[in-house]
Parts: C-alpha cells; structure tokens; sequence
C-alpha cells in the first residue's frame, strides 16, 4: 500500500479521498509547524507528501525522502519547495491555483475598508477607554469611492480584486510584467500604469504579485518616499516583497497613511515594532482561510495524490 504523509491536519475531505483509494494516510497533529528535523524523518518511507506553503522543502527533505514521487502542496504558491532539485529526483511538484481567488480578493477589499474606516482601530478603542459620544469629527476615515487603487499583480487574484474594486466605486489601476490587451483592460475595467507612476498616483497600493527573484523588497524606503502621504500598502501576497524596517519607518515618520498586512517578511515571526501602530492592520496569512476555499484545495491535493498513485500525471504541476 502507498504512504501519504501530511504536513499539517488538512480538512477532512482530503483523508477521506486518500483512504477510500487504497492509500495509508499519515499526518502530522502537533499545534506547532511541523520542524525540519521530524519532516527529515517522516518522508523517508513514503511515495507522497502532502505540505503546506509554511513548511520547508529544501534539498535536504528531497535527499531524505527516498521513495518520493510527489510533493503535493496545499497552496497557490511554492517558494516553499526546492523545486529544481525535486526535478532532479524527478519528483512531481503540483500546487492549488485558482481556488483561492475569491477568498483572497475578498480579503483584499476588507482590509483597504478597515483601514479606510478605521474599523480595527475603533474595535480597539471599544474594547479599551470606550465610545466618548457621536461628534461630527471625531474618528474621521475616509470612503473608498473615487480613489485610486493601483494594484501590483493582475493575475486571477489580482483581476479579482479589480472587479469588486470597480463595483465599489473605485480607479483601478495595475502593473505587471507584460500588459493586457486593449479589449482585456476595457473588460476589466482597468488602467496599466508604470510602476513609479502606479506607486505616486495611488490612494491604496495592493500586492497581490508572486514572490520572485526580480520583487524581493520591491517595496523599500526609495518607494515609500515616492507613495502618496495619505496612501496605505495591502499585502496579502508574500511578505518578503516589502522590506519590512523600511515600511515601519515609513508609517512612523508620516511617510505613508496605512497597512495592512496579511503575510510578512520572516513568517510566521511578525516584526512585534508593528504592534504598537495605529495605522497597521496584521492579519495571520487569513488570505484564503475559508472553508470554501480550504477545501477546495483539500480536494486537489487529495485528487492529484490518486492520480499519482495510478499512474498518471496530476494537474497543476510546477517543475514541468
């Protein structure tokens, strides 16, 4: 019988797929992040392993799993996998793309109203000194209609937040490496945009870009000088796209209004300096922590294991 190990607990769906397919299903159900030294040990006898974007990969992992066809990984990205090496053993790395587009996008615009409104920040004060009294001035924020979302990223999820964005009233924007058809932007209602000029023009800035070579620290204190003073960041991509020092000098000197921060630069390490601010939102990594979305990819996972396990190539491979 083929051994599937598992990460991290994956929605229920997932095990159920595997055994009712002949598979013998193990998981990892410690309440920390599986470490590098355990997932050493675990993959040295099985034919697949289920992961998670927040566990590691590395050559190590690949040298160490003997038997290993396939890396499934529960996640649209894969940085987190040494996918050149796994090529090398020739062992099949697949991800979950798409499932998490509306999930993510609907997290996006949550975050840019919060911070627009104010409304963590209220949650907080409620909770702490309490409600003062209705004043025509006090805690003012401000609506998103008619402003400028530059959005730096048009793939699924960034197209996505495109569309809400544009129901609620908003200018969208984007930048990305090759821009779309005339006919593409007129349906997505959008603007390409340069990126200095995206990043001075913009009331709110959303990355929703994949990690590469080229974006690491993408965003740095040369940007944030350039960014509107009223601007906010969203990151709800990966965090080491922001240099995270240079942003908190940029929100503690004035430079930029706001952020808001779904994942971050030495995950799952938050940059505690972040906690004392008023105008940053963090959120930990939430982008498609949804039941819809979950299993979703639970589905997939579970769906590309069996079809290795038969013999035949699983959808969504990345080191082709």
């Amino acid at each position: 019988m083929s051994k599937v190990y598992l990460s991290a607990e994956l929605p229920g769906v997932a095990v159920e797929k595997l055994r009712a397919n002949g598979l013998e299903v193990e998981s990892y159900t410690g309440s920390d992040l599986i470490s590098h030294e355990e997932l050493s040990k675990k993959v040295s006898n099985v034919d697949f392993l289920i992961t998670t974007l927040s566990t590691k990969v590395d050559k190590e992992i690949i040298e160490a799993a003997l038997k290993l066809k396939l890396i499934a990984n529960f996640g649209a990205g894969f940085n987190n996998i040494d996918i050149a090496y796994a090529k090398t053993k020739k062992i099949i790395v697949t991800n979950t793309p798409q499932v998490s587009t509306n999930s993510v996008a609907e997290v996006t615009m949550g975050l840019i109203l919060a911070l627009s409104h104010r409304i963590v920040e209220g949650d907080h004060q409620m909770r702490q000194s309490g409600f003062p009294g209705w004043a025509p001035l006090y805690f003012l924020g401000h609506e998103i209609a008619g402003k400028n979302l530059g959005i730096v990223g048009l793939g699924n999820i960034g197209s996505e937040v495109a569309r809400k964005a544009n129901s609620l009233g908003m200018k969208v924007s984007y930048n990305k490496p090759n821009q779309l058809s005339d006919p593409e932007e007129r349906a997505l209602r959008v603007v390409y945009q340069p990126f200095d000029e995206l990043i001075q023009t913009s009331d709110y800035i959303s990355i929703n870009a994949p990690l590469t070579s080229k974006n690491h620290h993408q965003f740095n204190a040369s940007i944030f000088k350039q960014m509107k003073k009223t601007a906010s960041l969203i990151n709800v991509a990966r965090g080491p796209i922001v240099d995270e020092n240079d942003l908190l000098n940029a929100l503690k000197t004035g430079e930029i209004a706001g952020a808001a921060l779904d994942v971050y630069e030495n995950e799952p390490k938050v940059n505690n300096a972040f906690k004392d601010l008023k105008n940053v939102i963090l959120t930990p990594h939430i982008g498609n922590a949804t039941i819809e979305a979950r299993n979703a990819m639970a589905d997939i996972v579970a769906d590309n294991v069996i079809s290795a396990s038969k013999g035949q190539l699983p959808n969504f491979i990345v080191n082709k």
